[in-house]
């Protein structure tokens, strides 16, 4: 495992992260002026956060909504810069080749809750994406089994809506039209 080593003085900027070395085992973030590392995600949490873009991706393109559907993308917020898991946005705002993605051109942020990112996805995540006004978070646990927890966002803060329970297939209609049972979505295939 490599540890990441750089001299900074003063308080952190989003160009200042957005400077930093691609480093693939660690995640930056700027919350305030602060810099936050996270690990790498792991094996469970990179399949469902696939199978996730997989699925939304395809009832997107089903419902023909004009978004783009893409996994761990710098998105800057009012305060500070993120990397969701897995962000819906405005097809437009995704057409340069840009590092980071503005929170105005984003409609989803989808969090998988990791052992090391507990805090951040249940606490302050959701207060950062409410502040920018994202209109919908949705957040992946894992344990004691996969539940997905839809919120969206109500008077400046998100409300849970509905929780899709594994073995169920719950619907949804915004951003776009969406089924999901998220009993399968962590699960290793099985070889043959």
């Amino acid at each position: 495992m490599s540890v990441a080593s750089f001299t900074h003085h003063g308080p952190w900027t989003v160009d200042d992260v957005l400077g930093l070395p691609e480093n693939r085992s660690v995640r930056y973030e700027l919350v305030g002026e602060s810099l936050v590392m996270s690990p790498a995600p792991g094996l469970r949490h990179q399949r469902a956060s696939f199978r996730l873009h997989v699925a939304l991706d395809t009832a997107a393109q089903a419902a023909n909504t004009p978004v783009e559907v893409l996994e761990a993308i710098n998105v800057t917020l009012p305060s500070g810069l993120v990397v969701p898991d897995i962000v819906v946005a405005d097809a437009g705002a995704t057409a340069e080749d840009s590092v980071s993605l503005s929170a105005e051109a984003v409609q989803l942020v989808v969090e998988l809750v990791s052992p090391g990112n507990k805090t951040m996805d249940r606490k302050l995540k959701p207060l950062l994406y409410a502040e920018a006004a994202i209109p919908h978070y949705w957040r992946l646990e894992f344990d004691p089994a996969p539940r997905l927890i839809i919120s969206e966002l109500d008077r400046g803060r998100y409300v849970e809506t509905v929780t899709a329970l594994p073995g169920v297939i719950t619907s949804v209609k915004e951003p776009f039209p969406f089924e999901i049972d998220p009993a399968g979505l962590a699960q290793p295939q099985h070889s043959d």
